[in-house]
């Protein structure tokens, strides 16, 4: 039976699928000829709609004279692990399916670079400082709206606090004034920051004024780096939800956004040292 809402990952192996076959100019029909499918099957499967076995998946790679070696065992690992639960499909009646995505992406990557603009990304926020991001919310949401989705961002953080996934967040310096809230809420949060870019396994990036906009102010993303390069994947947050890229071009400029990032953002000390200063500039200011 065709699944109703495939995840992120069978999405992914479909869409990779589709590349090889593209790439070897077949068409679905003429795939599905010559490996026993039909063209509503091919179809479905590269939609992420119907799983294949590791068998299947070698004998389309053949036919499509696909030889990255990498690139097949790292689909044939996404077939072996379908059907694990994961800790997110709990919230999955309780929240919209970007939050899910979003927390699915984070948790399969090797490694994380987050770029923000106007607020700390949320793998870094404290409690209080999510939740007020939430209320301001328009239209308003309910309470329990709120508190579910500020714990689900909690419980997001755990793939980088528990140090398994190397995470680089390059922070716009404008995000270190913007007080949702209220400065209190502000002040606990750069505190945080703070402890933060001590961790072993984070690195925090200011991206001053004189850098400019890098890219643009609209343009809060992620880059999760995958097993290998091609299964790199990124997301980026629009005021109608998220949007999903994996195309070759599309993980390029990201590659190079972030090439550039690191060329113009300040040291991990000197952001520290910018953090700290802001966090006492609010203290004098509102004690």
């Amino acid at each position: 039976m065709a699944r109703t809402n495939p995840t992120l990952r069978q999405r992914r192996l479909g869409a990779e699928l589709r590349r090889m076959r593209e790439q070897a100019g077949f068409g679905g029909s003429q795939l599905g000829r010559a490996v026993g499918m039909n063209p509503a099957q091919v179809t479905q499967m590269e939609a992420g709609k119907i799983g294949i076995s590791v068998e299947r998946l070698h004998t389309i790679a053949a036919t499509c004279m696909c030889v990255n070696e990498p690139l097949i065992a790292a689909l044939a690992d996404i077939i072996t692990n379908r059907g694990k639960s994961s800790w997110w499909e709990e919230y999955r009646d309780a929240l919209a399916t970007d939050f899910l995505e979003v927390a699915e992406l984070e948790s399969g990557a090797e490694r994380l670079t987050t770029y923000s603009t106007s607020l700390v990304p949320g793998l870094l926020q404290t409690g209080a400082y999510a939740n007020a991001l939430f209320a301001q919310t328009y239209p308003p949401l309910p309470h329990h709206e709120i508190d579910l989705r500020t714990a689900f961002r909690m419980q997001r953080q755990r793939v980088v606090r528990s140090g398994a996934t190397p995470y680089t967040a390059f922070v716009h310096q404008a995000a270190l004034h913007m007080q949702f809230g209220g400065p209190r809420v502000l002040t606990e949060q750069l505190k945080a920051l703070d402890i933060d870019s001590e961790h072993q396994n984070i690195s925090v990036r200011v991206v001053p004024f004189s850098a400019g906009v890098v890219p643009s102010p609209s343009e809060n993303f992620t880059y999760a780096e995958g097993p290998i390069t091609e299964l790199d994947s990124a997301e980026m947050d629009t005021g109608h939800g998220i949007r999903l890229f994996d195309a070759p071009a599309h993980l390029a400029r990201f590659r190079a956004l972030i090439a550039q990032m690191d060329s113009t953002a300040l040291s991990e000390e000197a952001s520290r040292e910018m953090i700290r200063s802001v966090k006492k500039e609010m203290e004098r200011e509102h004690d």
